[in-house]
């Protein structure tokens, strides 16, 4: 196209400036939205299934499978339902698990969650499948009232090794909780980041949880003034809300135990991965509205580029006439509109193409801060062009008909003295 009749289309979008300005801000926003959409469909949901790592089966009596993987492994709220060490240790008898790793939850530090569990955690049990536990300072806990902290809590909360914290009595933002001023909890080491869940979690030995809760009950005996230790346990304090578990290489067996605990009415068994996909399943059908209210906002962007440039036309017959007079002919005159709808679809898509860049940093951002999952919208590069060019041929298919009215335009009529 010579630059001249790229003037004529810059200069008719600047002579309507805040018309093309909403038209564009319009399609930026359709384009925005289906982007991040289509960027998050599959991050989400790959982003919850990293953050189970190598556990095969969670066990647990929460009333079911999803509720058990969310308190459990992602920290939703704490499980409500109990299970015994008697019945931890029945069951590493009952099953050939490669390895179990007992969990406590039910503590907390200001918002982080506090879980005890034992040196297995560290040792067998992957956040993520096939990353292993690191330390990014200090060393994991070898002795009561220490804590190891996740990545996140620790700069969330400003915690460094050395520094003493008191535990309180609940999940975090449970109404009722009380600190346990009684012990101080010594932080011994910080983990390096996995982007899980994991993240935002503080780690003790579950001895250390379990004599909180003994000195509560002994408390209410004997009152206030008294000292618990571990010898003071009985079998009523030692208690855990879930087990990871794995059968290791032996998958072949999985289906076997995993059907063989779910007969069993005093459990509740999840495939931690499986639970997830089923929470996206059920997702998807919500994400398949959005995605097609985006696609409509999409096409009533498109509308919006033909009002713009119909409603125009009228202004602009005498220019066309004009550019008709000089030489320009029909084929050409359809050209330069159809261009300009282009150039708005161009604009717009790649504006749409930024705004949901940034706002995918914004959702991995918040997400990471309020779940401690790390979910990474993104597209491949041709994924990011062919939105755009969507965008162009919507914006042409739409200023197709006021360029059949500028290709149509009289140059007669429109050179008459008006009146």
């Amino acid at each position: 196209m010579a630059m001249s009749d790229w003037n004529i289309v810059t200069r008719s979008m600047r002579h309507r400036f805040f018309s093309s300005v909403v038209t564009i801000l319009s399609v930026a926003i359709a384009v925005g939205l289906v982007t991040l959409l289509i960027s998050m469909r599959d991050a989400g949901e790959n982003s919850f299934k990293r953050g189970t790592g190598n556990v095969q089966m969670l066990i647990s009596k929460e009333p079911g499978p999803l509720p058990s993987v969310l308190n459990s492994m992602f920290y939703a709220q704490a499980p409500g339902n109990p299970i015994t060490w008697a019945q931890y240790l029945e069951l590493k008898r009952s099953y050939p698990f490669a390895w179990s790793v007992p969990t406590q939850l039910g503590d907390s530090y200001k918002d982080a969650p506090v879980m005890g569990t034992d040196e297995s955690f560290f040792n067998d049990f992957q956040p993520v499948q096939g990353l292993s536990w690191s330390l990014d300072q200090g060393a994991y806990f070898a002795a009561p009232f220490e804590v190891v902290v996740g990545s996140d809590a620790a700069a969330r909360l400003g915690l460094s090794l050395g520094d003493e914290i008191n535990l309180e009595h609940g999940a975090p933002r449970t109404e009722g909780g009380h600190t346990h001023d009684q012990f101080a909890f010594r932080v011994v080491g910080i983990l390096s980041p996995t982007h899980t869940a994991h993240d935002r979690a503080i780690f003790t030995p579950l001895e250390s949880s379990w004599i909180l809760h003994a000195h509560d009950r002994r408390e209410a005996i004997f009152g206030h003034g008294i000292v618990t230790t571990g010898e003071d346990l009985v079998a009523d304090d030692m208690k855990i809300t879930a087990i990871y578990a794995s059968l290791g290489e032996r998958k072949a067996a999985l289906t076997q135990v995993l059907s063989a605990l779910r007969r069993d009415p005093n459990w509740t068994v999840a495939n931690p991965a499986d639970s997830v996909g089923g929470l996206f399943q059920i997702v998807s059908n919500i994400d398949q509205i959005l995605l097609a209210m985006a696609i409509a906002v999409m096409l009533s962007s498109g509308v919006s580029i033909l009002l713009a440039l119909y409603n125009s036309m009228e202004q602009r017959k005498r220019q066309i006439a004009v550019l008709r007079v000089l030489g320009a002919s029909r084929t050409r005159v359809f050209g330069l509109v159809l261009t300009e709808s282009a150039l708005i679809g161009l604009i717009g898509g790649g504006v749409g193409v930024l705004l949901a860049l940034a706002g995918g940093l914004l959702v991995t951002k918040v997400l990471a801060q309020r779940v401690g999952i790390v979910v990474e919208p993104a597209l491949p590069i041709d994924g990011y062009l062919i939105i755009v060019l969507a965008s162009v041929a919507i914006s042409c298919v739409a200023g197709a008909i006021p360029a059949m009215v500028a290709y149509r335009t009289s140059v007669v009529r429109a050179l008459q003295p008006s009146g």
